[in-house]
């Protein structure tokens, strides 16, 4: 399912990033790595912050759901 479908507070596994070669070099220079954990902590109008590697970062629904957990 995509992050954007995951409940906060919830641990997930990132099992694919998508999108353009651009897009997933993005996101993967931001922590969204296959295999590693993700925890949405709220959701704001669509827009998301989750913690990664240790820190939050704000992304914006058409990323999220590029993120496959």
């Amino acid at each position: 399912m995509p992050l954007t479908m995951s409940k906060p507070g919830v641990v997930n596994t990132i099992k694919k990033v998508g999108g353009k070669e651009e897009i997933r070099r993005f996101l993967e220079s931001l922590g969204f790595v296959v295999g590693s954990s993700v925890t949405v902590v709220s959701e704001n109008g669509g827009n998301m912050i989750v913690n990664v590697k240790d820190s939050r970062v704000a992304i914006g629904k058409d990323m999220a759901n590029k993120i496959m957990v």
